[in-house]
């Protein structure tokens, strides 16, 4: 007797453009809420974030000394990212600034008193312990600078993503 009924491995998975616009439909949510923990954070507590900061919900900024977290326009600061602004076994309370156009990598942990140029990306679960110039992509623990004049967009974006992302939509594989 032969079986008819078809086979899980026999039907086409969704394509991905259907899968990313089911969770689409949350993104207006999520937006919501990023811009609300950003306005507490900002006037409740007094951060200088700008107002085109993202973030994601679990991103953690030090509440122990407010007032020393500067995030510029246009940053992204990833899943379980950390931006410290206190040692209190050397009694430090320090700015940490982090420039315009950046991107904090998920897992990353930005020491007090360091400053990250504009135009940046930090690899996910980096350490950075020093301060880092403009137009850099750093990595691992301590973090150490692997390039230098990069050229990234809004949200550290770098600008040749975006043309492989069309490229790959006017394939058929995106």
């Amino acid at each position: 007797m032969t079986d008819i009924t078809p086979s899980i491995l026999d039907v086409p998975s969704q394509p991905a453009k259907v899968r990313r616009r089911g969770l689409n439909k949350l993104s207006g949510l999520r937006n919501v809420l990023v811009g609300l923990r950003r306005a507490w954070l900002a006037r409740m507590w007094g951060m200088d974030l700008h107002p085109t900061v993202q973030m994601s919900l679990s991103a953690k900024l030090d509440r122990t000394f407010p007032i020393g977290v500067h995030v510029g326009e246009y940053s992204y600061l990833a899943f379980e990212s950390r931006i410290l602004t206190h040692d209190r076994t050397r009694g430090l309370y320090l700015h940490t600034r982090i420039g315009r156009n950046c991107f904090i990598g998920g897992r990353s942990m930005i020491m007090p008193g360091v400053e990250i140029g504009d135009n940046c990306v930090v690899g996910a679960g980096s350490v950075v312990t020093k301060s880092i110039p403009a137009n850099s992509v750093v990595a691992g623990n301590p973090a150490r600078i692997l390039h230098s004049n990069i050229d990234v967009g809004p949200y550290g974006r770098f600008s040749t993503a975006d043309a492989m992302e069309d490229a790959l939509a006017r394939s058929g594989q995106a």
